[in-house]
């Protein structure tokens, strides 16, 4: 049994609906059979790849964003994005990419932004008379910047699989998100003056009214300054400052008295679900990649790619179109742990940093949750809209075209992810 046929077994898996954990382990289990390796290497590799301290962060941050969904923290940041730039035409569509950046300092997850934003997103457009589609695709637009933007979960993966500096990763994906939420926001103002999109706040606020949104959003706000200023500093881990963030929402969910016992107790019930999801997927993924690594697919994958080219510009953009693909089948966290050590020595190779190449990864594969035929980003807001799965797919299709070119941008204008981190790291 090959590193092919441990491949086409997984493919035929997948495409069978096996689910993806599965569809990684079996072949692994397998592949251990037939080369008679006893079966305790397959649970000492699983075990040992959970053993990670950057991937304790994983659980503490899925704890946090469910916290701000269920204490309030979560309207106040829209309130407050609202006032920041809820005057300018089409005013909640840019509420909505502000808001987005702003809940990715806190949250990491793009399926926890348009869960927790979403719904509030949707229904003040709503009120205003957008249509639910057009406001179902700038939300799922721009939920892709929260796995950009620090803390982020894919790219705390990536490090695990790429062995590379979470710290380093983190830091990199300040000014692309800033990038991507650039970019977006002026897209949806020049459709706002196309489609005479409404401003997002007519007339004055009531007096007092905005000194009240300010008072009740500042210690919203404070938590990523707090997360991502504990991290410039280098007095936290990833990890360190995802146990302070949620740490930071329990006090926050006290003093604004909107979270109660049971809503804790099924806010908790739901991360042990989370978690459990993407840790099997993490284990799962740790053996299947160790058996394509025993025959030697990651090297053979490298050398074909390098006798193909050795222009890390060609490389890369063979890499994206890889990633685009792989986006639209695959599970992020299982693409990170599979493709991660067969793409990245050869781009290493070739000259690429692998800090840079993970945010365009993670980019990539973020991509892939708002297009056909697995947007997970697209299926979980079609019950909150009640519109069919192919209308959005449909009316997200403009924004793609912006993400894409802000794709390209990324990949080749390395300085963008790497300046900051360098600066910082003096490196």
């Amino acid at each position: 049994m090959n590193g092919g046929m441990i491949v086409g077994l997984f493919l035929v898996l997948l495409t069978m609906g096996v689910p993806i954990a599965i569809s990684m382990g079996l072949p692994a289990a397998l592949y251990l059979l037939v080369q008679n390796i006893p079966i305790s290497v397959m649970i000492q590799r699983m075990v040992s790849s959970l053993n990670s301290f950057p991937l304790l962060a994983v659980p503490l941050f899925i704890l946090a964003a469910g916290l701000m969904n269920n204490s309030g923290i979560t309207s106040r940041l829209f309130e407050f994005a609202k006032l920041l730039v809820g005057r300018m035409k089409g005013g909640l569509a840019q509420v909505n990419i502000v808001a987005s950046l702003i809940f990715a300092g806190i949250s990491g997850a793009a399926l926890a932004d348009v869960g927790g934003l979403g719904n509030i997103e949707i229904e003040a457009m709503t009120k205003q008379k957008y249509p639910k589609d057009v406001s179902a695709a700038i939300t799922a637009a721009s939920a892709v910047i929260g796995p950009i933007f620090p803390p982020s979960i894919p790219l705390i993966i990536y490090g695990a699989a790429a062995e590379t500096s979470s710290m380093r990763l983190l830091m990199a994906g300040v000014f692309p998100a800033l990038v991507i939420a650039a970019l977006l926001m002026v897209q949806v103002g020049i459709f706002a003056h196309k489609r005479h999109y409404p401003k997002g706040i007519e007339g004055k606020f009531q007096k007092g009214e905005v000194a009240t949104i300010i008072r009740r959003g500042i210690p919203a706000m404070l938590m990523p300054v707090i997360l991502i200023g504990g991290m410039l500093s280098g007095y936290f881990s990833p990890t360190e400052v995802a146990a302070i963030t949620v740490a930071y929402a329990i006090v926050l969910s006290l003093i604004y008295r909107e979270l109660n016992l049971s809503q804790f107790l099924k806010v908790c019930r739901e991360t042990l679900r989370s978690t459990a999801t993407v840790l099997f997927i993490v284990s799962s993924a740790a053996i299947f990649a160790w058996t394509l690594t025993v025959e030697q697919l990651p090297q053979q994958a490298s050398s074909l790619m390098l006798s193909i080219t050795e222009n890390p510009i060609l490389l890369l953009l063979m890499a994206n179109a890889i990633l685009l693909v792989a986006g639209m089948f695959l599970e992020t966290t299982a693409a990170l742990m599979v493709l991660t050590p067969i793409l990245l020595p050869s781009l290493i190779a070739a000259g690429v940093d692998p800090v840079h190449f993970g945010v365009v990864m993670v980019f990539n594969l973020m991509i892939g949750m708002i297009t056909p035929p697995v947007g997970m980003s697209i299926f979980m807001l079609s019950p909150i809209v009640g519109l069919p799965v192919g209308k959005l797919f449909k009316s997200t299709a403009p924004y793609l075209i912006t993400l894409l070119i802000s794709l390209m941008i990324l990949t080749y204008v390395p300085q963008i992810s790497l300046w900051l981190p360098n600066l910082l790291f003096n490196t």
